[in-house]
């Protein structure tokens, strides 16, 4: 077999006849590549030859590991991303694969089709929130988790080694009613009874095509906002981590006077929250908000955190009184979804906006409405109290966004490796960080570090963008949060592969 290239220029005979696939697409729980723009200069990292190579390689990783060869597959909604998903397709059946096409989806109306379908194996084609021009594939083959980097190595090292193995009995099916399935299982034995008005912001993305409808499905009054399908995202990025979307969600929410608006990303799986007052809350916040709602109901919760998310969860004093327990894990929706799974949790919350539910509440997969049905339920229980009051309640501190200086995808992780060797010394030397010793380390994903006054810091490679993450928190000041991040700028300006943050504080 050919083996991919990993450079090919465009609008060349070896373009239109060769695999193009860049390893550093394949990534740690999914892949990514840049696809290419019509107005941008920078050269592609994958073809449709190329994506027609990793089905061949996910199709034979299925067989590889013993998998009945069927799968869903759906796509997201740019104006590339249907040609994506053929040439997927066509790769998969080459393995011998039965493919079953659920179409216009979003990520978790994909993994709702594994249990709809009873069907073990998925495979989204989604670029998620980055911007037009990129492209990627989620995966799995044991429903409800997604592809770690065991899996992932494995599938690049098929694709790349040209390992691939072309089988008889590929088949195709496109199915029909997954979606309005998906949409009747969202509000089957929900309704909320208070009256809440709830801005829906989409952003333009493909949950424009799912939000709408199935919160009026649980009886909320529903102020649409870019609630339109366009793959231009003429506005922004759906994308309810950028302070851009959220800013507009919250202009929005004091225009309309409404009780709260929820924002979804590119591919339906994570959710943002503005409060009445208009004020944007982080997700780890309302991740917070809702252990302590589910801890009244299920007693000892075990819940699982992102090392980017808040304290808060260690040292809530309701969530204590409560007997619940959090387990703090690596980033990523991938990793968190199988720690849930393996603990038992009744939910894991990323920072990021991936909430995980497990029964009875959820399936175990991430599910941006899901988890806009579980905060409006909160609300409904807490029929005397606001989004603020809730927030309002919370132990106080002073936490960043998740910010993200560039530093390339070849480099990333040493990078962060020299900065780990760096933090520990300094722990082990008492070397005094903003006058107080660092008392904790955490090098679980990247490296976590904390101070006698609880402020803490976290760097480490971003999984599926050419960036590290910077997080920082504060339960003493806003001046030490902004005190560590300028510590932490400082630490990072020492190494020249990492370039400007995308925000600062």
């Amino acid at each position: 077999m050919i083996l991919p290239k990993s450079e090919l220029q465009p609008n060349t005979l070896e373009f239109e006849t060769e695999a193009l696939v860049k390893p550093t697409g394949f990534r740690e729980y999914d892949a990514r590549w840049w696809f290419g723009r019509s107005d941008s200069e920078r050269p592609p990292e994958i073809n449709l030859l190329g994506i027609q190579a990793l089905g061949l390689g996910l199709g034979t990783l299925i067989h590889e590991l013993g998998k009945p060869p069927k799968i869903a597959v759906g796509h997201d909604y740019r104006s590339y991303s249907t040609s994506i998903k053929q040439a997927l397709i066509v790769g998969l059946m080459s393995a011998g694969i039965e493919v079953h096409d659920i179409g216009l989806a979003l990520s978790p109306t994909a993994y709702f089709a594994q249990f709809d379908l009873d069907l073990e194996c998925v495979a989204m084609v989604t670029a998620s929130h980055n911007e037009n021009g990129w492209t990627g594939v989620k995966m799995g083959v044991e429903k409800p988790l997604t592809f770690g980097p065991e899996e992932m190595g494995r599938l690049k090292d098929i694709v790349l080694d040209g390992k691939g193995i072309i089988r008889a009995g590929g088949t195709y099916v496109l199915e029909e009613g997954v979606r309005q399935r998906y949409m009747d299982d969202l509000s089957k034995g929900t309704k909320i009874k208070r009256r809440l008005k709830v801005v829906v912001a989409c952003g333009n993305g493909t949950a424009a095509a799912f939000a709408e409808e199935a919160l009026q499905g649980v009886g909320v009054e529903v102020i649409p906002m870019d609630c339109t399908l366009d793959h231009t995202f003429p506005k922004y990025n759906p994308n309810p981590e950028d302070m851009k979307m959220l800013h507009a969600m919250a202009d929005m929410v004091k225009q309309t006077s409404a009780d709260l608006a929820l924002g979804f990303d590119g591919d339906g799986d994570r959710c943002g929250v503005v409060d009445n007052t208009g004020e944007e809350i982080f997700a780890d916040k309302v991740g917070v908000m809702l252990a302590r709602d589910l801890s009244e109901q299920f007693e000892n919760a075990v819940f699982v955190a992102d090392v980017k998310s808040t304290g808060i969860y260690a040292d809530d004093p309701v969530l204590k009184a409560n007997g619940a327990r959090t387990d703090y894990w690596k980033t990523g929706h991938s990793y968190i979804k199988r720690r849930t799974s393996e603990l038992g949790a009744i939910a894991g919350f990323e920072k990021s906006g991936h909430y995980f539910f497990r029964p009875p509440i959820g399936r175990g997969y991430d599910d941006g409405l899901v988890t806009a049905i579980a905060i409006l339920s909160m609300l409904d229980r807490n029929s005397d109290k606001s989004m603020a009051d809730l927030k309002n309640a919370l132990p106080k501190t002073w936490l960043s966004p998740s910010m993200s200086p560039a530093c390339a995808d070849e480099e990333k992780y040493q990078v962060v490796e020299k900065i780990i060797a760096e933090i520990e010394t300094k722990f082990a030397s008492d070397v005094l960080v903003l006058g107080q010793k660092i008392v904790s380390v955490v090098t679980v994903n990247g490296v976590r570090f904390t101070l006698e006054d609880g402020t803490w810091g976290l760097i480490r490679a971003s999984s599926n963008t050419p960036n590290l993450v910077v997080v920082v928190e504060s339960p003493a000041s806003h001046e030490n949060m902004v005190a560590m991040f300028r510590f932490i700028e400082e630490t990072l300006s020492a190494h020249p592969q990492v370039g400007a943050f995308d925000q600062k504080i």
